[in-house]
């Protein structure tokens, strides 16, 4: 993995950690927590996306498979915390 790759990762992960953020809570969670969600969502949502046997391709099917994944993880915290 170069830098440019890694660059655009940790991106994706924060705008779609923010996202989820402002979806979810109507916030971000600051630019490490953003980016930590993202890339978790991200691999949640490659992973559920992958079970429905949809695909995604590109930049926004990126942002959008990241940022579903991290709705859900934000969901499942949500869930674990009220239980």
């Amino acid at each position: 993995m170069d830098i440019t790759t890694l660059i655009i990762f940790l991106a994706i992960g924060a705008l779609s950690g923010w996202l989820a953020g402002i979806i979810m809570k109507g916030r971000g969670f600051g630019i490490i927590g953003n980016i930590l969600v993202g890339i978790v969502g991200a691999v949640l949502g490659g992973y559920v996306f992958g079970l429905l046997g949809l695909t995604t391709s590109g930049l926004l099917g990126s942002i959008v498979t990241a940022t579903v994944g991290a709705i859900l993880l934000l969901s499942l915290i949500s869930i674990v915390k009220k239980a």
